[in-house]
């Protein structure tokens, strides 16, 4: 890696607010839709690989470590482009999103939303999660 690279790096974490548990949330949004996919936790070491590698990398609490996005289902994330709000701390996602970004095999995270006073999927499965992940 060229020192220009690290120091792009450094600068960016520098501007970013980590909580007290290192970590900032991360909104992912596919670049040339707008559609928000997902939102996941990035810590210090999220945030470097994908700006190092330019695949989408998060933190996973429940399995308390760095993943790549996509390892296991193939359903990757190509950074486009890295945003930070105003206060630093919450991470906007430009990615270029291949396959379903949803564990659930929707496209999206956000398929639930009140109708007719009922919490209803709105958006449909597109692959059976167990064809993702073995299962």
């Amino acid at each position: 890696m060229t020192e220009q690279c690290q120091a792009a790096i450094d600068e960016a974490l520098a501007a970013i607010a980590f909580d007290a548990d290192g970590l900032v949330p991360a909104i992912a949004q596919q670049h040339d839709s707008g559609e928000v996919l997902m939102m996941a936790w990035m810590d210090r070491d999220a945030v470097a690989e994908t700006l190092r590698t330019g695949d989408v990398h998060y933190w996973s609490r429940s399995r308390n470590r760095l993943w790549r996005k996509g390892e296991s289902s193939g359903q990757t994330q190509r950074l486009v482009d890295l945003r930070i709000d105003c206060d630093g701390d919450t991470l906007l996602l430009l990615v270029e999103q291949k396959g379903v970004a949803c564990h659930t095999g929707r496209h999206n995270c956000f398929f639930n939303a009140l109708r007719s006073g009922k919490v209803k999927p709105i958006i449909p499965v597109e692959v059976d999660p167990k064809a993702l992940y073995g299962e």
